[in-house]
């Protein structure tokens, strides 16, 4: 007797043994899914903010760029200017000039006084008239070095406004494929929105939130039939849409959990239950894993108050972040 109750105690010891170290390894194992997922996150939000930084950095600099034309435009008319009046007055000296010589050759057989004083004004002539050919000279290789500024200045304001106009037509088709991406979600949830589930756009994503009422009992992990059929519909829009990221995220409220088995505390039931729902998105066999980022948030991103039932009930919640790739955008940025 004293024996098989010895045996007893060693298979139940090693039975509690056993399911310790399980749930020790599947809790690290999630805790660095967690951090990777974090981590991805942080660089979604910091490229979409280097986005909008650089669409304004652009536009900045087309503005500045544009200004910077103009004024060597008008300057450049106003030697323009300048010059055509210079041509005038060279014009008009060399028909004085001409006339003073004709007047010399009629002269030539009067006295010399005279051919002395027209020969002076002549000197004098064609002094004001070499000093007006180096000011036109002058004006002309000026307008020649504006030309080229203005032409140079121009290629830069294209090349920028072309850089400007394929970011913001990027920004648009991402913008319009998170709009279409939204429709096809709400079109195959039909019954399900307003049941513990709701569906909004923001910062460029698609948000599905569900309900814990939606998805699990209080305190499990298990994804209700309800839960199943709205994932399973989900899913369906999800293969069908190949560029799409999925961020799958678990909430909780601030009540700590007082469970048993291998959860210990919020954290493991929201990983848990994020968890849960990966494994039914990819039962579609249309959706590749690697698109799919699993985090746990345990009670730390409310979105309600902790100090009411309601807004408790409003935490407790799984959201299903979807994000058009970037990578149209990425390579105008590398291209920067």
């Amino acid at each position: 007797m004293f024996k098989k109750a010895s045996v007893l105690v060693f298979i139940l010891a090693s039975i509690f043994l056993c399911f310790s170290c399980v749930p020790t390894r599947q809790f690290q194992e999630l805790q660095s899914k967690q951090q990777n997922c974090q981590d991805e996150l942080e660089m979604e939000k910091e490229k979409t903010l280097n986005l909008s930084e650089l669409n304004n950095e652009l536009s900045g600099k087309l503005e500045v760029l544009d200004e910077k034309y103009k004024s060597i435009l008008a300057d450049t008319m106003q030697i323009s200017r300048r010059l055509q009046s210079a041509r005038e007055r060279l014009n008009r000296i060399e028909k004085s000039n001409q006339n003073l010589l004709n007047q010399l050759a009629g002269m030539q057989a009067g006295n010399a006084k005279e051919t002395k004083v027209l020969l002076e004004q002549i000197k004098k002539a064609q002094n004001e008239l070499r000093l007006r050919e180096d000011e036109v000279f002058a004006l002309e290789k000026e307008m020649d070095a504006r030309k080229r500024t203005l032409d140079t200045l121009q290629a830069e304001l294209n090349k920028r406004d072309q850089r400007l106009q394929e970011l913001e037509s990027a920004l648009n088709r991402k913008d319009e494929a998170v709009r279409a991406l939204k429709q096809k979600v709400m079109n195959a949830l039909t019954g399900f929105d307003g049941n513990g589930l709701s569906i909004a756009t923001k910062n460029g994503k698609v948000y599905v939130s569900m309900d814990e009422k939606l998805l699990f009992k209080s305190g499990s992990y298990q994804v209700d039939q309800r839960g199943v059929e709205a994932l399973g519909q989900l899913a369906g829009v999800l293969a069908q849409s190949k560029d799409i990221n999925v961020m799958i995220e678990g909430h909780t409220d601030n009540v700590p959990y007082n469970g048993s088995g291998e959860l210990k505390d919020n954290w493991d039931l929201s990983v848990k239950r994020a968890t849960s729902i990966v494994r039914i998105l990819i039962l579609n066999t249309g959706i590749n894993a690697e698109r799919l980022t699993v985090a746990g948030r345990s009670k730390y991103v409310p979105i309600g108050t902790n100090a009411t039932a309601d807004g408790r009930s409003k935490n407790r919640r799984t959201e299903i972040i979807l994000t058009p790739k970037l990578d149209e955008l990425f390579k105008i940025l590398e291209s920067n």
